[in-house]
C-alpha cells in the first residue's frame, strides 16, 4: 500500500465565495429588511376550493351518521318476554318461590288480569289431572 500524504495532493476548491466587500455593509442590509414593514397575504378561507370541499365531506359524512347513531342510541335495552323465560327455565337454582318473592302486589294484580281462563277450562285442567290436592295447594 502506497503512503497517503495529504501535503502533497492537489486540493480541492469549495465552490463557494463571497463577493466582495459582502461583510462590510451586511449588517446595515438585515437592518434594513427588518425593519421594512412588508404586507401579509391573506388568504380567505373561500377561496380556496380544498378547504371547501373538505368542509363539504365532512357535512355529508356527519349527515349521514345522525340516523345511525340515533337508531343505535334508541334502540330498546329491556328484555323480552321470550328471553327471560327461557332464561329463568335453564337456571336450575331458581324455583317459584325465589319468583314469587320477588313481585309486589303491582305485579300481581298485572298477572291476575292478563290471565283469563275460562270455567269449562279450569273444569277440564282439573277433572284430567290426577294430583287434585298439589294444585290446590300451590
Amino acid at each position: 500500500m502506497k503512503a497517503f500524504k495529504l501535503e502533497n495532493e492537489p486540493k480541492i476548491g469549495t465552490g463557494f465565495k463571497t463577493p466582495e466587500n459582502y461583510f462590510d455593509d451586511f449588517s446595515t442590509k438585515i437592518l434594513q429588511q427588518v425593519n421594512e414593514e412588508k404586507e401579509t397575504k391573506v388568504i380567505p378561507i373561500y377561496k380556496r376550493k380544498k378547504v371547501l370541499s373538505f368542509l363539504a365531506a365532512a357535512v355529508v359524512v356527519i349527515a349521514l351518521m345522525i340516523p345511525i347513531v340515533n337508531n343505535y342510541n334508541t334502540t330498546s335495552k329491556e328484555l323480552d318476554e321470550d328471553t327471560l323465560e327461557t332464561y329463568l327455565s335453564y337456571q336450575s337454582n331458581l324455583n317459584q318461590y325465589d319468583l314469587i318473592k320477588e313481585l309486589d302486589s303491582k305485579d300481581i294484580d298485572k298477572l291476575g288480569k292478563g290471565v283469563a281462563l275460562e270455567q269449562e277450562t279450569l273444569e277440564d285442567i282439573l277433572a284430567s289431572n290426577p294430583n287434585i290436592e298439589n294444585l290446590i295447594s300451590e
